[in-house]
């Protein structure tokens, strides 16, 4: 299929990249439902190292089977699936050329330390290249006292990933001592987050949608003296997309803590209408029974799609 010219205008915005990644770029962006519209749905589950099996794939036993997840992704249409090394080798064959496929190289467990947050490397760029994936993840927490080390680690793994034509995709997280709760999501908080990946060289940016909480008094003062639009989802939305280097990189949003079907919905309203780029949804589709989880993903791509927003 030939890129649109919007993913033509999209590409653009990634001048220093070789024709390997610009073409792993135009893979996600042409691929499924959305395929040239600009806009992504990515399935990412990498829960079941995060939260644990039960807690994740519980709710739907489905999903204690690997190779259920990119069967999911392919019937709903989605433009890529993201997991770690062990769900990746388990099913990484069964949609070859079909669904891109996106290696998270960093993850962490729940049963304890370090005292603040930073997750240990877990896979390679030749994993993704042997693999056959299309780009890696990888999550850095702002705020963390590690924070340093993994701008270290994604640093040299972007560096690896680019020259192997691969996509770099950053899962920004705020969190750890430098942070309370609130501050996690607040719009300052997750602008900042978002502009750090966008520095360290992040094709896409994963951040939560973020609240009107503003954490530091500085952009207090900014956004008091600028009159900045922050009142609803969709006026931060398109702050946080403002602060990814001027809307010149793809941002999308996290579908976080699993929630009733018309919460999803308006959620995802408000992120088109704010100019996101889309959204990376895990528990929210995952955890439903199949034909509810393939019907939400669906419901999610056509608001994308629509463009009156």
């Amino acid at each position: 299929m030939t890129p649109t010219d919007r993913v033509r205008e999209i590409l653009s915005w990634y001048p220093s990249d070789n024709p390997g990644t610009r073409s792993n770029m135009a893979r996600f962006l042409m691929t499924g439902r959305l395929a040239g519209t600009g806009r992504l749905v990515i399935l990412p589950v990498d829960q079941g190292f995060e939260h644990g099996p039960d807690r994740s794939f519980g709710p739907n036993p489905a999903g204690y089977d690997p190779r259920y997840h990119p069967d999911l992704a392919v019937e709903a249409g989605c433009n890529g699936y993201a997991a770690p090394l062990g769900q990746i080798e388990a099913a990484a064959d069964a949609y070859p050329g079909t669904l891109p496929l996106i290696l998270k190289a960093n993850n962490s467990d729940g049963m304890g330390g370090p005292d603040d947050t930073w997750s240990a490397v877990t896979a390679s760029v030749n994993d993704a290249i042997r693999l056959g994936c299309s780009g890696i993840g990888f999550t850095i927490y702002p705020g963390s006292d590690h924070r340093n080390d993994m701008y270290g680690e994604i640093r040299a793994m972007a560096e690896e990933a680019k020259d192997a034509g691969l996509v770099v995709v950053i899962w920004s997280y705020p969190r750890g001592n430098g942070l309370d709760k609130q501050a996690e999501t607040a719009v300052d908080v997750i602008a900042y987050a978002a502009h750090v990946a966008c520095q360290l060289g992040a094709h896409f940016v994963k951040v939560k949608p973020p609240t009107s909480h503003v954490h530091f008094d500085a952009n207090k003062k900014i956004y008091a003296e600028n009159g900045a639009q922050l009142e609803t989802l969709s006026d931060r939305i398109r702050h946080i997309t403002q602060a990814s280097f001027g809307g010149r990189r793809v941002v999308i949003f996290s579908g976080g803590a699993a929630k009733g079907r018309d919460d999803v919905l308006e959620e995802i309203q408000q992120i088109r209408d704010g100019g996101g780029f889309g959204s990376i949804v895990g528990r929210n589709s995952f955890q439903r029974t199949r034909e509810d989880g393939v019907a939400l993903l669906r419901d999610i791509m056509d608001i994308y799609a629509d463009s009156s927003g």
